[in-house]
């Protein structure tokens, strides 16, 4: 399972960087993306999330907390994390 770290600050720049990789992991499988350590996250980053997890394989997010919060606020809880609340 490939797996990919996203940065700390998650804006439109983080996530046209971190397309190209994503997009060669998806190929591989299932993605795990660590998503730890996301203190700001933009829409580019939640949409290229949301993406990942409905792409064929899937993607599996660690998220932070900060993640959490901005996904639930977002009505993407369920779309992005297994379990959906937590």
């Amino acid at each position: 399972m490939p797996t990919i770290t996203l940065p700390s600050r998650c804006d439109r720049a983080a996530a046209e960087a971190v397309l190209p990789t994503m997009i060669a992991a998806l190929g591989s499988g299932p993605l795990h993306i660590d998503a730890r350590e996301c203190s700001q996250i933009g829409q580019a980053m939640l949409q290229l999330l949301v993406s990942a997890r409905r792409s064929q394989g899937g993607a599996t997010i660690l998220p932070s907390p900060v993640l959490r919060d901005i996904a639930r606020l977002a009505g993407l809880e369920a779309d992005l994390f297994d379990g959906g609340a937590a």
